[in-house]
């Protein structure tokens, strides 16, 4: 057998997947969960009992947590349902583009992180910014503009990232 023959692989990862299953009826308010391919957290959590066809049913109200979209599901309780790995992670903030919509952020390893926007950008083929994404852009500016010594929560799920929250920390 020639080396020509042998399968070339670029790159690889481990696998990692960005959710994993946990039954329906062990779901509680303020867990989070996958509704609709959409990353959620568990606001309202329903059972009925068990019908004529012998499955007691959860009735989950969730919200999402990057679009703050209402979503519904209605699943067997035995059953399995995704749930997504949610990291909750503080970075300073270095600098803030006003026009672009362009954040810097510090790393604890002392790198920056140059590939998130402000939560009011627009991304393409997502729901607009809503009301309260304004609100957190704009608190990030003026504690950009005030100079403080400034940290931004960056929430992430599914491979998405989304600044959520800005705070000051004094030194």
């Amino acid at each position: 057998m020639s080396d020509f023959d042998e399968p070339t692989f670029e790159s690889a990862d481990a696998g990692a997947s960005h959710t994993y299953p946990r039954q329906a009826g062990e779901l509680k308010k303020g867990t989070h969960c996958m509704i609709k391919g959409n990353p959620c957290k568990v606001v309202e959590m329903t059972t009925s009992k068990t019908g004529k066809h012998g499955h007691a049913k959860a009735h989950i109200v969730a919200i999402d947590i990057f679009t703050g979209k209402k979503l519904e599901d209605l699943c067997p309780t035995t059953h399995n349902m995704e749930c997504p790995f949610v990291k909750r992670t503080e970075y300073q903030l270095l600098s803030v583009d006003e026009g672009t919509g362009q954040v810097s952020l510090l790393l604890e390893s002392g790198e920056t992180k140059d590939d998130l926007n402000l939560p009011n950008v627009p991304i393409p083929g997502k729901p607009d910014p809503t009301a309260e994404d304004e609100k957190t852009a704009q608190d990030v500016i003026k504690a950009f503009e005030a100079g403080e010594n400034a940290f931004v929560a960056v929430l992430a799920a599914c491979g998405v990232e989304k600044i959520v929250d800005v705070s000051i920390k004094n030194a």
